[in-house]
């Protein structure tokens, strides 16, 4: 995997979603200067290519203003490398202004909708798939991709057909992703998709998939299955992400990703004292990073599924433990669950007579947007 910064302009947002544990109403807005520091940390860090997404709470609270000086700092700042940018928002605060900013960079936009208005209104709360949409038009009329990705939660699992459907019907594209237990919620587990229900959504959705071939791409199940078959993951929850992915907060504190943003255990170091990688992994929270790394070569190595597993996300892992690690990602249930169904389905009617090395001819391991990999490997001879 290419080396990650998530930049976490606040942590405010204007949306109050039900289920949602990263945002604080009492979050400062990144300065330019904390923007400056990290490049010249990241000049002499590494000297790698870098995907900066841009993240939050909400980060087009930073404004047009922000991105017009912080886009032009970064890339130039590290010129001597490729640096992409992404950036993850609920479109409420899109302008026209802050559409063209942001397209003069071709910056991909990735939102959140939940499935149709009275569902995704009922966990994101009401109003909010108005003004995301209006967002997205505006986003769009200005040359702006933009995506969606569904949460499905405890309440939402009930209407996975539904939300297929509307996906499906108007989108073409459904990127899911289950909601999470929050170490900083005191009820972390209110809304999150029970690990055995979200591994039977991802088999049902696999099926779904097959039966609309060509209408509809289900981008999950398209990471999953170039997992398996290229034999090592290529999204962040299943890779071996410790050291490759740094979320930088609006105070310029460094943590392992935009996940622990805001929590003072989870502080690696901070962009102004331009630490190096054995000072991050020195720090409280580089050490529980290498923990888990360790944890998993120990406890999973028996498993057929570790190379392109990793054990899932090391957030995940620590959530229903406070902060210790003492297990996986509970979510191996549902991953054993989909890789299983992908492996046993191969040579039957998923792939038909699928010869694997015709099938990866001119593929691009690095990439994962593109053409789907099921387009890729369903190639019969």
């Amino acid at each position: 995997m290419p080396f990650h910064v998530m930049l976490i302009p606040t942590l405010g947002c204007p949306s109050k979603c039900n289920y949602c544990w990263s945002s604080d109403a009492g979050s400062p807005i990144m300065d330019l200067d904390t923007v400056k520091k990290t490049v010249l940390w990241l000049r002499k860090f590494r000297k790698d290519d870098v995907t900066f997404t841009f993240h939050g709470g909400e980060p087009l609270l930073a404004g047009a203003g922000f991105y017009k000086k912080a886009l032009p700092m970064i890339a130039k700042g590290l010129s001597d490398r490729n640096v992409a940018f992404a950036m993850q928002t609920n479109l409420w605060l899109m302008t026209p202004e802050m559409a063209k900013v942001l397209a003069k960079y071709s910056i991909p936009i990735g939102s959140s909708l939940d499935g149709p208005k009275e569902i995704n209104d009922m966990q994101r709360g009401k109003g909010y798939y108005e003004r995301t949409l209006k967002g997205a038009r505006i986003a769009r009329e200005n040359g702006l991709d933009v995506k969606f990705i569904c949460t499905f939660t405890s309440r939402s699992i009930g209407y996975k057909e539904a939300i297929f459907d509307y996906f499906l019907e108007n989108g073409g594209t459904l990127k899911l992703h289950p909601a999470l237990p929050s170490l900083k919620s005191d009820d972390p587990g209110e809304w999150a998709l029970d690990p055995k229900e979200y591994g039977e959504l991802l088999v049902y959705l696999l099926d779904r998939y097959l039966e609309n071939w060509g209408r509809v791409e289900v981008m999950n199940i398209d990471h999953l299955c170039k997992g398996v078959f290229m034999r090592r993951g290529v999204v962040c929850t299943f890779v071996d992400c410790v050291g490759d992915t740094f979320a930088v907060g609006p105070d310029g504190n460094i943590y392992p990703c935009y996940r622990f943003v805001g929590m003072p255990d989870f502080v690696m170091g901070n962009v102004s004292d331009g630490p190096a990688m054995d000072d991050l992994m020195r720090s409280k929270a580089g050490k529980l990073m290498e923990g888990y790394r360790k944890s998993v070569d120990k406890n999973c190595r028996s498993c057929a599924h570790i190379r392109y597993c990793r054990g899932g996300c090391p957030y995940n892992a620590i959530v229903p433990t406070s902060g210790k690690i003492k297990g996986v990602d509970p979510h191996c249930v549902a991953y054993k669950r989909i890789f299983d169904e992908i492996i046993a389905r191969q040579g039957q009617e998923m792939f038909g007579s699928v010869h694997i090395e015709t099938a990866m001819a001119g593929f691009d391991p690095v990439s994962v947007g593109g053409p789907g990999v099921m387009q890729i490997m369903i190639k019969r001879i």
